[in-house]
This record gives structure tokens, sequence and C-alpha cells, in this order.
């Protein structure tokens, strides 16, 4: 299926509109949609539930604090993905100073929209509509951001938090291949008034077994 009509979609949030691009192919069987049995015949195995779309995720590492005032922190909301949903990841971004902060850009900084470094997995904003089948979890379109610079408020000793759903790109080789995989991001602070700015970047590696 060749996929070539232009939609916006909105997703949960309300962080605006992403922009999906039409690609060919579609998702389709592959090695990670149904578990092996096991020599008894049962079907399911030592990572993955029969009946899910993908295998487990796990927060392998995560980087050290960095030199801002703003601390960022990743941990593991659903596991394992099912034919309701995939895992799914909660973000959270502390201000530490005893100052308001913009941070940005403000998509990127909670790692939506982020992929990681070889291309294979992608992380969306929580509770979307996706180009995806169920059950699989790998995008049937290219998903592109619009560019406009986002920032994110946080005022003295508050917590910025988003949830971000973890999928397969059109590029990975069936339904969330397992694998090691690490994902990061720039994070930029500026203090109330822009007087100064700073930058780090920060990351975190997972696992799907």
């Amino acid at each position: 299926m060749v996929l070539t009509r232009r939609q916006y979609v909105q997703y949960a949030g309300g962080a605006g509109g992403v922009l999906i691009s039409g690609v060919a192919g579609c998702a389709g069987a592959g090695p990670d949609e149904t578990p092996p049995a096991d020599a008894d015949g049962d079907d399911t195995n030592e990572t993955r539930p029969a009946g899910t779309g993908g295998p487990g995720i796990s927060l392998t590492a995560t980087d050290e604090t960095t030199d801002l005032s703003i601390q960022p922190v990743v941990e593991v909301v659903r596991e394992t993905a099912t034919a309701e949903h995939p895992p799914q990841l909660r973000t959270q971004l502390t201000n530490t100073s005893d100052e308001s902060v913009t941070v940005g850009e403000g998509r990127a900084v909670h790692f939506e929209y982020v992929s990681d470094d070889d291309g294979v997995l992608t992380l969306l904003p929580g509770g979307g509509n996706y180009p995806a089948a169920s059950d699989c979890w790998r995008l049937t379109d290219t998903i592109v951001t619009t560019e406009e610079y986002r920032t994110v408020e946080i005022g003295p000793g508050e917590t910025s938090s988003r949830l971000v759903d973890l999928y397969a790109t059109v590029d990975a080789d069936g339904c969330l291949p397992v694998g090691a995989y690490r994902f990061e991001t720039q994070i930029t602070v500026r203090t109330d008034g822009g007087e100064s700015e700073s930058s780090a970047t920060w990351g975190f590696s997972v696992t799907l077994e």
C-alpha cells in the first residue's frame, strides 16, 4: 500500500499538530509480531507474553546529572506492548534553581519525536492517534514535526512531566525489534528574562527483549 495523502493529526497534551508524510509500505508481519511456541507448545516465552505486539522495554542506563539548573529523569510506565497500547515512558524536568527558567526545544527536551541513534525507534507524545498497526506499533508513515522552536516555562522547584509512547519507525525490521538502543537530546536553559543561556546533551539507553 502506498500512502500519498497528507494529513494533520492532533496528539494528546495540546502541543499542536504534526505532519504525516506519505511513504510507500505498510506494516506487515514481522519477526516480532508472533512469539514462537516453546517446546511444550505454549505460546509464551521468557521475554514476551503471548498476544503482545512487541517485547518488553527496560531502562538500562541514564547519563549523569547535568550542570544545568534543570535535571532530567526518565522512567518506564508501561513495560510491554499490547494490542491496546505501545510501551510508554515518562520524562521529567525539574528546576532546581530559585528562579523561573525557559527550557527548549519544548518537544525535544521531553524526547517527543526523538529517535534512537540508529533511527529504528522513536518516542511520540503519549496517547496520540498515529499511523501504526495495533499489536505491532511500527509506523506506516513518516511523522515530521513542524519547525517552530517551542519552549517550556518551569518555575523554581517545579517539575515538567510528559508521557511518551515507543514506536518502531518505518525503517525498522519488523515490530519493535529487540536490541539495545540509545536516545539523547539537547537541553537549553534560559533564565527568567533571557539574561543567560546554557546547554547540555543528556540521554538514556533502553533494551527491548
